[in-house]
C-alpha cells in the first residue's frame, strides 16, 4: 500500500490544503464563465457586424451605391452613443466614400474576413475588431465595433477572480495560523498534564471547557480512560499490600516453627506434628497463588475460548450436594429450589468455573451464619436472555456501605477478620460472572444476604 510518508498532519497542511481546494473551486468556477465569455458574448458581437455587412452588401446589389450611402449615413446618425460602432464605405483605392471613419484602417488586409486591430480615433487608441468585405464594382466596406466595453468586463472580472484567490490564500494562511496556535495551546495543556501523571501524579486531568467540540469530547474520553487506569494502578497496589501482608504471616509462622524445630529439636512424633503445621502453612501460600493465577485467567478471558452449553440450574444442585454434610455437621438447613422449568436455565459457560463460583457463595453464607439458620440457593429464567443464581441466608448481611468493597481482592470486612481465608473468595465469582457476560449483585434479604449471580443467555 502506497504511504505519502511527506505528508504530516497539522493546523497548516489543512489550511494548505483548504487553499488548494478553494482556489481550484474557484478556477473551476473562472473557466467556464471564460469560455462563455468568448464562445457567446465576443461570438454573439462579431455574428452581428456579418449582419450589418451582409445588409449593407444587400442595399448595394439592390438599390445601388446612392442607397448604400443613405443606408450608412442614417446608421451612423441613429447609432447610441455609449455604442461605438464603425462604418466606412471605401472606393477601389480605399479613399473614404461615406461612414464616420475618418481614412481606411491602417493593417486591414485586403482580403475580407474578421479583425482585431488598434487604431487611432481622434487622437486616441481604439482596440475594435472589423469585418472586411469586398463589394461589387470595387467597393470596399469594414464594419466594426470597439471592444473597450468588453475588454472592461473581462478586465474586472479577471481581478475580481485574483481578489478572490489573494483573500483566500491571505484568510487561509492566517486561519491556519490561528487554529496552529489553538491547538498548539491545547496540546501544551495536554502535554503538561500528561507529564504530571507520568511524574505520579495520577489524579491530574485534562481540562475541559464545558463545550461539545472535539477536543472536549477527546478529553472526556481521555480523562476516563485516566480514571480507569487509576483505579486499576491503586488496585494493584492494595493487592500487592494485601499479598505482602496475607503472605507475610504463613511465612513468618512457617520460619519460626522450622526455626523452633532446628533449635529445641523435640521428638521425632512433635517434629512431625510441627511439619505438618508447616505444610498447612505452605498449602495456604500455594491456595493464595493458586486463586490469583485463577482471577488472572479469568480477566484475561482465555476460559472463554472452552465455553459449552451448561445446565445452570445441574451445576447449582450438584453444588448443594457437595455442601449439603458440612451444612448438617453446622447445624445449617441447606436447601434448593429451581423456579419455572428447569430445561430453560441453559447458558454458555465454563461449567468448572460456574461450580466454584456457586460454592463459593454458599461457603460463604456457611461460613459467616451462626448455627440454626437457613441456607437457600434458588435458580430462575430472568429474562429472554438471563439466567440468576441466587444463595439467600439468614445471617448477619454485609452492610451497604462495604457492599461494593467485599467484591475487592483481599478486602476483609472486620465480622471476617478471625475466619480463615485471604478476601478472594466475593471477587472470583465477581470475575466469573463478568466472564459471562453478567454481574454479581448483592442486597439485604432482611435479615441476611441476597447474593445474586446474573448469567447471560446470549452468545458470548
Amino acid at each position: 500500500m502506497l504511504r505519502l510518508k511527506s505528508l504530516r498532519f497539522s493546523a497548516l497542511t489543512v489550511a494548505l490544503g483548504y487553499i488548494a481546494v478553494s482556489v481550484i473551486v474557484l478556477l473551476l468556477f473562472a473557466a467556464p464563465i471564460q469560455y462563455a465569455w468568448h464562445e457567446i458574448v465576443e461570438e454573439r458581437s462579431t455574428e452581428r457586424l456579418r449582419e450589418d455587412a451582409h445588409r449593407l452588401e444587400n442595399v448595394l446589389r439592390r438599390d445601388g451605391p446612392d442607397a448604400l450611402k443613405a443606408v450608412i449615413d442614417t446608421m451612423v446618425e441613429a447609432q447610441p452613443v455609449d455604442d461605438e460602432k464603425f462604418i466606412l464605405l471605401a472606393n477601389p483605392s480605399l479613399a473614404r466614400v461615406v461612414g464616420n471613419l475618418p481614412a481606411w484602417p491602417r493593417d486591414i488586409p485586403a482580403a475580407s474576413g474578421t479583425y482585431t486591430r488598434s487604431f487611432d480615433l481622434n487622437g486616441r487608441s481604439v482596440q475594435a475588431i472589423f469585418i472586411r468585405t469586398t463589394l461589387p464594382d470595387g467597393y470596399n466596406l469594414v464594419v466594426g465595433r470597439n471592444t473597450a466595453k468588453f475588454q472592461t468586463v473581462e478586465t474586472l472580472f479577471w481581478v475580481g477572480l485574483i481578489g478572490a484567490a489573494t483573500s483566500v490564500l491571505v484568510f487561509g494562511v492566517l486561519g491556519g495560523l490561528l487554529i496552529r496556535s489553538a491547538l498548539l495551546s491545547e496540546i501544551q495543556e495536554i502535554s503538561q498534564t500528561a507529564a504530571a501523571i507520568v511524574a505520579g501524579d495520577l489524579s491530574r486531568r485534562l481540562p475541559r471547557r464545558g463545550g461539545a467540540n472535539e477536543l472536549d469530547i477527546l478529553a472526556h474520553t481521555v480523562n476516563r480512560m485516566l480514571e480507569q487506569i487509576e483505579l486499576l494502578i491503586q488496585g494493584i497496589r492494595n493487592v500487592s499490600n494485601s499479598i505482602a501482608h496475607d503472605l507475610r504471616t504463613p511465612l513468618t509462622e512457617l520460619r519460626a516453627r522450622l526455626e523452633e524445630l532446628t533449635v529445641t529439636r523435640p521428638p521425632l512424633e512433635e517434629t512431625f506434628t510441627e511439619i505438618d503445621i508447616a505444610v498447612a502453612d505452605v498449602d495456604r501460600v500455594i491456595a493464595i497463588f493458586n486463586a490469583l493465577l485463577r482471577l488472572a485467567e479469568i480477566d484475561n478471558g482465555a476460559r472463554r475460548s472452552g465455553f459449552i452449553p451448561v445446565d445452570i440450574a445441574k451445576v447449582a444442585s450438584d453444588a448443594v450436594e457437595f455442601y449439603q454434610p458440612l451444612a448438617e455437621l453446622r447445624g445449617i438447613s441447606l436447601g434448593f429450589d429451581v423456579t419455572g422449568d428447569a430445561g430453560e436455565c441453559i447458558a454458555a459457560g465454563d461449567p468448572l468455573l460456574l461450580a466454584q463460583a456457586i460454592g463459593n457463595l454458599i461457603d460463604n453464607a456457611l461460613k459467616y451464619a451462626p448455627h440454626k439458620i437457613r441456607v437457600f440457593v434458588r435458580t430462575a429464567q430472568q429474562s429472554e436472555h438471563a439466567v440468576t443464581i441466587t444463595v439467600s441466608d439468614d445471617g448477619p448481611g454485609i452492610p451497604d456501605q462495604e457492599k461494593i468493597k467485599v467484591v475487592e481482592r483481599f478486602y476483609r470486612s472486620d465480622a471476617s477478620r478471625g475466619t480463615p481465608g485471604v478476601g478472594l473468595g466475593l471477587s472470583l465469582v465477581a470475575a466469573v460472572t463478568k466472564l459471562h457476560g453478567g454481574s454479581l449483585i448483592l442486597s439485604d434479604a432482611d435479615p441476611g444476604l441476597n447474593a445474586t449471580m446474573v448469567i447471560s443467555q446470549r452468545p458470548i
